[in-house]
């Protein structure tokens, strides 16, 4: 099937019921702590990189102040670490006194006066994997209402020291707990990467009706061969987790580590890139407050995020998988235009990949094209025409694709300055 014809299909699959709390409609974007920060706790000795209000503050302002929260970047999000080691006397989970002295209530405060949303992070289980207070089936009402009456935005509720059978009741007992506090909060399930990602074990349509996101797979780490792992498992059962996407339920390979230390530029456009195609949420992990130029510049890029944000969302597709180490990726957007994402696997030097839209499925016509790293229309392409793309090694190239009846002008640029595409952002 083209891609052309794989639209309606793929529409249909997007009515899969879902959570009923009316947030995360596109794929929530913000800063999470984890791959970053970690578990540091010595405010001593490290304060300005431990696990503090501190830290969210800084980067409550980075965003608010950096033209990240004007691009949709707004949740900014606790980790592991955060809590006390014991309850209150009440049986509620409680900040650490040191480096949270003005409680969770205020820094929930600081960041709504910002105009962006706090997530917090809690653990299915009887301690957190960093060994704080966990949520055991009998303090899932308590912990709900908790966050809820904090003003908290969004749960990420991990899985550690907890089984199966225990698992398979408390996820959906922790959504019905959020909902009934008629608070909006967003809740992130890891309860899929605990069994192994995949049915029978893991149910999708199940997920979809109590969940907003959900961690499907391992961690990332800060590395180029994580980015690849993580994407590869993901392509590699597109048909599986391809139609579990969609408004309001999303997958989640897990954070953007642009802008820390162990991606390329050509990397880090390349994680960029499948996570847009991906319909993945977009949680940067990194120091706001040092990232470096060339790194904002792509986490900013107005296209990217466009596609990300595309309201159809559709969840992309590998198309093809070449023995030269090219892969070719597709994503349907609303209303017509279409994303191809060639990527390079290859290690040596820029690699010229000819092909053409017929061969890659696309159906007759021609199309206006708009290179989205590159910021500028290139020419007119006929779907029989061949063409070659220049990729560089471990990168991609990211094309826009418009059929001519909704053809772009050479005044057009995404959602700024040139674009009168109609922002989504």
């Amino acid at each position: 099937m083209n891609p052309a014809g794989l639209i309606f299909v793929l529409a249909l699959s997007t009515g899969t019921l879902a959570l009923d709390n009316g947030v995360m409609r596109t794929p929530p974007m913000g800063w999470l702590a984890w791959e970053r920060f970690r578990c540091d706790i010595d405010c001593d000795h490290d304060p300005k990189n431990c696990i503090s209000e501190k830290l969210f503050m800084d980067m409550a302002d980075r965003l608010a102040e950096d033209g990240w929260r004007e691009l949709g970047y707004v949740y900014v999000n606790i980790d592991d670490c955060w809590s006390s080691m014991e309850r209150d006397a009440n049986g509620r989970l409680q900040a650490d006194p040191k480096r949270f002295p003005n409680g969770i209530p205020h820094l929930a405060r600081y960041v709504h006066d910002r105009g962006l949303k706090l997530g917090i992070y809690g653990d299915f289980g009887t301690h957190t994997c960093g060994g704080y207070p966990g949520t055991t089936l009998d303090k899932i009402h308590t912990d709900a209402q908790t966050f809820a009456d904090w003003g908290i935005d969004m749960l990420k509720l991990d899985g550690c020291y907890s089984n199966a059978t225990e698992q398979e009741k408390g996820y959906p007992l922790m959504s019905q707990a959020l909902n009934a506090t008629g608070r909006p909060i967003g809740y992130s399930c890891s309860w899929p990467a605990y069994q192994g990602g995949l049915p029978p074990k893991v149910n999708y349509t199940l997920l979809g009706e109590i969940c907003n996101l959900w961690r499907n797979y391992g961690d990332i780490q800060d590395s180029w061969s994580s980015v690849l792992n993580i994407a590869d498992w993901f392509f590699d059962n597109q048909d599986i987790l391809q139609p579990a996407a969609g408004p309001g339920r999303w997958n989640d390979p897990d954070m953007l580590v642009v802008g820390d230390f162990g991606l390329s530029y050509d990397q880090s456009k390349t994680q960029l890139a499948l996570w847009a195609i991906m319909a993945a949420p977009f949680f940067m992990s990194n120091d706001l407050r040092t990232i470096d130029s060339r790194s904002r510049s792509l986490l900013q890029n107005k296209g990217i995020i466009y596609i990300n944000q595309d309201p159809l969302g559709i969840q992309g597709r590998r198309l093809i998988k070449e023995k030269s180490g090219v892969e070719v990726f597709w994503r349907q957007l609303s209303g017509g235009p279409s994303v191809l994402v060639f990527f390079c696997r290859r290690e040596d030097m820029p690699y010229r990949y000819q092909t053409s839209l017929k061969k890659l499925n696309y159906a007759a016509g021609t199309y206006q094209v708009y290179d989205v790293y590159e910021e500028k229309l290139l020419s007119t392409i006929k779907d029989s025409t061949d063409f070659v793309v220049s990729i560089n090694p471990s990168g991609v190239v990211v094309w826009y694709l418009v059929p001519a009846k909704q053809m772009l002008t050479d005044t057009m640029l995404f959602g700024g300055d040139r674009l009168d595409i109609p922002n989504r952002l």
